[in-house]
């Protein structure tokens, strides 16, 4: 038995914020599609258990790198990123 568990906003987020170091906007279903991608390989190396756990949003020493990370206004680009995290979101 292989059980991973995975802090689900911090995967969502780092998809999110990762995917803006690369790109000018932000492409549609972007951390949501990194962090499924994240799940599958999990599944492929033999993960037989996936769990995620999320919380609230915190402030940490990211927030002096990149305005916006983890408060609400990064919640607000993470909606507008696509529906599935926009009907999620807080």
């Amino acid at each position: 038995m292989i059980v991973h568990l995975i802090d689900g906003t911090y995967e969502l987020f780092r998809h999110f914020y990762g995917l803006r170091r690369f790109h000018k906007t932000d492409p549609p279903f972007g951390a949501v599609s990194g962090v499924l991608n994240t799940v599958a390989k999990m599944i492929e190396d033999g993960a037989t258990h996936i769990g995620v756990a999320t919380d609230h949003v915190i402030e940490s020493f990211r927030n002096d790198l990149w305005p916006g990370y983890k408060t609400s206004a990064g919640i607000i680009g993470l909606r507008k990123n696509s529906p599935t995290t926009r009907k999620n979101a807080p």
